[in-house]
């Protein structure tokens, strides 16, 4: 029987990891929803590396013991998003499965896969067939059925991995969104991957199984903004984001030009509008290439490094600026936007975290703004549903009382700020704050950036402008004030008493001017508040209650 080292484990994990990087846009495009939002792929690949970097810590000769804290602990302070959560808890659960074995047998495997299906279900409260937890269920049935078989561990290991990736192909039979869209699951698919790329570093195999199996879509990569500290892996420094007017630009050639300069390179859009990013160290070179074929405007160039740094040593300076006596309460708020955190800061929040739509910030992150309150009780507004486990991970590991109010948007937690009683306990501070946005809608509108379909079923083209009325696509036009028009009917604002606008960094102060006076002609009787958020992506965000 085939056997194997501590660091022939410790390997295969650091191989995994990079495979399930390299391949993390493919994941990212497997994203049902037309938004610039899907990044699945990213927060996985994140996760598993924050655990490579923990274990890369460890002194030769470390404890199978400390190799499983190891890897527990840097899966659950990096973990990113709902599907880094997870991914945290399917690796806790291998971990705490395998005490009982020094070696990797196939009862070590049965044992291992059972408890981490057993964690991992646990942790997500309403559990739907057809995501990374089916796959996840179908590989612990894989090893217990190996395990019976008495498979040799490399027939085992193989026979988990095929395994994974069927369920991966099962997945569209559960979900009928899947179907609809001609794709898999995005996180059992990352999650097959990441098996994929353990099993063929530690059998010494150059091919993955994966390799047979044929997963759709072939669209093209959808924008994707990344948070500041994902940058720090990037070996390019300046992040540049432009828009291009052109009437003559053939995308599929920008593409071609934009992978030589960097990476992340993305190109969306159709003539005569264009967006274009990429992370490369010579942006003179980006910009003269599309200024030889259109007119560039709203250009933004980002010194990673400097930006990372900046937000680090912020961070560092709200911790240092913290009062010396210990508050009795703390707010922690998640917002992109500088406009957005100003707003929170008003209301009360003590640290906001930036992040949002595909900027999801880790447990870690949660836990050091938490501390940088230096209070007795903590409350977290996520502010985004994919960021809510992670909110929720760092509440449990917090040192102090912490608790998680539920929002998924920063309109709600403006109005979960007036819910907020500073002589309450943390129990009625998270009921009565939690009901304060209970009534709240929020609609949200950006550009599609793929084919897709709306709430009725109706082709959504890449480009159209759609509006998101908490989650479900209501609204499809050409220009932003139509649809929020359209979502506004929608989320029946003539019941409403105020009207909450956020302004995005590429909507003008003349565009926000225009839009609060049609909605003004529209709904007499509705107060609106119009402010600027600032938030990327998404050029009006608004609420009503």
């Amino acid at each position: 029987m085939t056997e194997f080292t501590g660091n022939d484990v410790l390997s295969a994990i650091a191989a995994a990891s990079k495979n399930l990087s390299e391949r993390k846009e493919e994941i990212n495009r497997l994203n049902v929803f037309p938004v610039p939002d899907g990044d699945t792929g990213t927060n996985m690949s994140l996760t598993i590396e924050s655990v490579v970097k923990n274990v890369s810590k460890l002194p030769l000769g470390a404890s199978a013991a400390d190799v499983r804290k190891a890897i527990t602990t840097g899966a659950l302070m990096g973990a990113r998003g709902n599907s880094g959560v997870i991914t945290s808890q399917i690796l806790r659960g291998l971990c705490e499965g395998s005490t009982e074995s020094d070696h990797l047998t196939t009862e070590a495997l049965d044992a291992a896969f059972s408890r981490s299906a057993e964690v991992s279900f646990q942790a997500v409260r309403k559990p739907v067939e057809g995501t990374i937890l089916t796959v996840l269920k179908d590989s612990a049935t894989a090893a217990k059925q190996a395990h019976k078989k008495k498979l040799e561990i490399d027939e085992a290991l193989e026979f988990i991995v095929r395994e994974a990736y069927a369920s991966v192909q099962r997945t569209p039979e559960f979900l009928p969104v899947l179907k609809e869209n001609n794709v898999v699951d995005a996180g059992g698919f990352g999650l097959a991957i990441l098996f994929d790329g353990f099993v063929s570093a530690l059998l010494g195999k150059s091919e993955f199984a994966g390799d047979q199996f044929e997963f759709s879509p072939k669209a093209e990569p959808k924008v994707e903004i990344e948070h500041l500290n994902d940058w720090e892996g990037s070996e390019y420094r300046y992040c540049n984001e432009f828009l291009v007017y052109s009437d003559t630009l053939d995308k599929d050639e920008a593409l071609d030009f934009l992978s030589t300069m960097g990476d992340c390179e993305l190109c969306v859009g159709a003539n005569p509008r264009f967006k274009v990013h990429v992370h490369s160290n010579h942006p003179n070179q980006v910009l003269e290439y599309f200024l030889d074929r259109g007119q560039i405007f709203e250009v933004f160039i980002h010194n990673m490094d400097l930006q990372s740094i900046e937000r680090n040593d912020k961070l560092v300076a709200e911790q240092s600026e913290a009062p010396a006596e210990r508050k009795p309460f703390g707010v922690v708020a998640v917002a992109a936007g500088e406009g957005n955190a100003n707003i929170l800061r008003s209301l009360g929040v003590d640290v906001v975290v930036s992040g949002g739509q595909t900027m999801n910030p880790s447990t870690a992150d949660l836990l050091d703004a938490a501390n940088a309150t230096n209070a007795d009780n903590v409350i977290i507004l996520p502010n985004n549903s994919n960021i809510i486990m992670a909110a929720n991970s760092a509440a449990e590991l917090a040192e102090m009382s912490c608790g998680v109010v539920p929002t998924k948007s920063v309109p709600q937690a403006f109005s979960a700020l007036f819910g907020y009683d500073p002589d309450a306990t943390l129990e009625d501070n998270i009921e009565s704050m939690t009901d304060a946005f209970s009534e709240v809608k929020t609609g949200e509108v950006t550009t599609a950036v793929k084919d897709s379909r709306d709430a009725k079923g109706d082709p959504i083209a890449e480009g159209d402008v759609i509006g998101i009325a908490d989650g479900s696509i209501d609204a499809v036009g050409s220009s932003i004030e139509d649809v929020v028009m359209g979502l506004l009917e929608v989320m029946e604002a003539d019941d409403a008493d105020t009207c909450t606008v956020l302004a995005g960094e590429d909507y003008s102060d003349e565009q926000l001017e225009a839009l609060v006076e049609r909605i003004e002609a529209e709904y007499d009787d509705l107060e609106i508040d119009a402010q600027r958020g600032e938030q990327p992506l998404y050029p009006v965000i608004f609420s009503v209650e």
